[in-house]
């Protein structure tokens, strides 16, 4: 577990300073005198800065709101989850028993969270060209195709395209249930084809366990 040694690789980067990647690998769980909250405020600031810079150069002719757009449906919980797996980072995090048994390595929330923690760790140690370097890397890798259009389809759009074309037919969403108290309510949904379940996902609203059991949904049909 101490070993970063792939992790590092992978991100293209040594850390010098090897208690930052600590701090940034730690879950509040894990219950040490450190977490990775601060850096990961960090983070998050950081990589608004980075992906708005890359966008702005990216699309000259775009006006701020096609840009903003576009970077909307790349700074967030699912974009992160996205970059943090693409680094294995799951492997990587310190947490409690309790959240390591509740699946806690594969939490979009907190793989999302280390990834930006991460990204604040080497902004911090080695300054903004350098996390800017890596974050454009894994963001190029993981987004083939970066404009308004692919990353602005939303799952549900792109399953139903599929279905229609594979199954003829459309999905169905089916709510199973909720749970939690009314100001935390998490709501799970099922996507049918066929009359069979072909995924499911929880959400804090409605739409967002739609749109994450398409994305499950699609996944499977795709592979």
């Amino acid at each position: 577990m101490n070993d970063y040694s792939q992790l590092e690789k992978r991100l293209n980067y040594t850390f010098k300073n090897k208690q930052l990647i600590i701090e940034a690998l730690t879950h509040k769980s894990y219950k040490k005198p450190y977490n990775n909250e601060r850096l990961e405020f960090l983070g998050d600031a950081v990589l608004d800065l980075i992906v708005g810079e890359y966008l702005f150069s990216k699309f000259p002719n775009s006006n701020e709101g096609i840009l903003s757009k576009i970077r909307a449906s790349l700074v967030n919980e699912s974009g992160f989850t996205l970059l943090a797996k693409a680094v294995d980072l799951g492997q990587y995090i310190y947490l409690s028993s309790a959240e390591e048994n509740n699946n806690g390595r594969n939490k979009p929330s907190l793989l999302s969270n280390a990834f930006e923690a991460i990204i604040g760790a080497i902004y911090l140690e080695a300054g903004l060209s350098v996390a800017k370097e890596i974050s454009i890397t894994l963001l190029e890798e993981c987004h083939p195709k970066i404009d308004l259009q692919s990353l602005s389809k939303d799952y549900k759009t792109a399953l139903q395209e599929l279905t229609q074309a594979t199954h003829g037919v459309t999905p169905l969403y089916e709510m199973l249930g909720s749970s939690g108290p009314d100001h935390k309510k998490e709501f799970e949904i099922a996507v049918i084809l066929d009359d069979k379940t072909i995924a499911t996902a929880r959400g804090k609203s409605k739409k967002e366990a739609q749109q994450k059991a398409a994305q499950i949904a699609l996944e499977k049909l795709r592979s």
